[in-house]
């Protein structure tokens, strides 16, 4: 498939890279990303694969935008208040970069549908705001053996991941089991920098670039600890967990299982 004009115009820069060039911008192209929550994670993160030319990006939130939201959650606007946030974010991203097809899901994640909407994209990004999901895609994603690029943030802090499954570390391998409910402060009683949301969705929006391109070393068995107060990053050297339920050597998990657990609006409720 040849560059159109306006496509070698749209991605110059990008294509001036020695690691990415025509072939790899003709891979972008070819290539599917499914954004899980468009929140202010998924935000930033699903605005660079469009603008990249990741020809399929996928988005599933099935919530509203509300005012609160729009500090951090940069594909909303006043003018989008009660209209459903994957309606939102499909509407700014086709307006952003016409070269994308954008398929917009007012859905919630569960246990039944979870394999079926995952299955068809090449990375999973997930962005979502509750350790059910989190724990459910990352499920998900090993059992579909689908690469997946996990991220976190409250208050000012942060935490990014990539995992590779079978190959790297999972989150379960990092935590086995989910904290209990009601046992980690909320976002809506710890709050967010907004300007935190958008370093950890624009880093998850990278790594899943580096994966489709593919170019630079993947972000595994790796957790990335951003410090937002004093503006650091610290890495914490992982390892695969033979043991583990999902991805380990004998593994006990060979369906998803639904958790239950309070929703938040848009946060990881813990950093490492």
């Amino acid at each position: 498939m040849a560059l159109a004009k306006e496509q070698i115009a749209r991605y110059s820069r990008q294509l001036i890279l020695s690691e990415i060039g025509v072939a790899g911008q003709q891979r972008l192209l070819r290539s599917s990303a499914l954004v899980i929550g468009a929140g202010g994670l998924g935000c930033p993160a699903a605005l660079y694969l469009a603008a990249a030319g990741v020809g399929t990006v996928g988005i599933i939130d099935q919530e509203a935008v509300s005012l609160s939201n729009l500090h951090r959650q940069i594909l909303h606007t006043s003018d989008d208040l009660g209209r459903p946030k994957a309606l939102s974010a499909q509407r700014q991203l086709t307006a952003r970069n016409p070269d994308v097809i954008v398929h917009a899901l007012v859905d919630r994640l569960t246990a039944a549908n979870a394999l079926a909407i995952l299955r068809p994209y090449d990375v999973v990004l997930d962005g979502s705001d509750n350790f059910a999901t989190r724990y459910l895609v990352n499920d998900a994603c090993v059992l579909l053996g689908k690469p997946l690029v996990h991220a976190g943030v409250v208050r000012l802090e942060g935490q990014l991941l990539t995992v590779l499954p079978r190959r790297s570390a999972c989150l379960r391998c990092l935590f086995p089991e989910p904290p209990q409910p009601g046992a980690i402060p909320n976002c809506q009683e710890a709050g967010v920098m907004g300007t935190a949301a958008g370093i950890l969705g624009t880093l998850m929006a990278h790594e899943a670039l580096k994966l489709l391109a593919p170019l630079g070393t993947p972000l595994t068995d790796r957790l990335l600890v951003f410090d937002g107060a004093a503006s650091r990053f610290r890495e914490v050297a992982l390892r695969r967990d033979p043991r583990c339920a999902v991805c380990g050597d004998a593994p006990t998990m060979h369906e998803l299982v639904g958790l239950e657990d309070p929703a938040c609006t848009d946060v990881q409720a813990s950093t490492a």
